[in-house]
């Protein structure tokens, strides 16, 4: 990766098929020889570990509150300078954050995929 990653933003409502139009994307540019990755705002929901599980049931997941917006910015600034991140895998069973998470590492274009990516 020799020049700075190309960054593109989805945004829209549940259910409005930016997951779907991120994803298809994805395959098109890599498709065509670049290698474009997505990264997805729910990976970044808070811990919420030092909840009860009927609090956490509660939250409200389409608040800005919900999101570590700050580790997200911190990942895409890594990846635009070149530096892998480990993003959260977050735990839809559980509402909170596994403790596992995934190598990513930094590619010509990634896709920013969430309801609240542009906020």
């Amino acid at each position: 990766m020799a020049n700075k990653p190309l960054v593109i933003g989805i945004t829209g409502g549940s259910g409005s098929g930016k997951t779907t139009v991120s994803r298809e994307l994805v395959r098109r540019l890599t498709a065509d020889g670049s290698v474009a990755i997505l990264l997805q705002q729910d990976s970044y929901y808070k811990d919420q570990s030092h909840l009860t599980f009927e609090e956490r049931v509660s939250t409200n997941y389409d608040h800005p509150f919900a999101f570590d917006t700050d580790l997200m910015i911190e990942h895409i600034n890594e990846l635009i300078a070149g530096r892998p991140v480990d993003i959260p895998i977050y735990d839809y069973t559980q509402h909170t954050r596994s403790e596992k998470t995934y190598r990513q590492e930094p590619q010509d274009v990634f896709i920013v995929e969430g309801i609240l990516v542009l906020e």
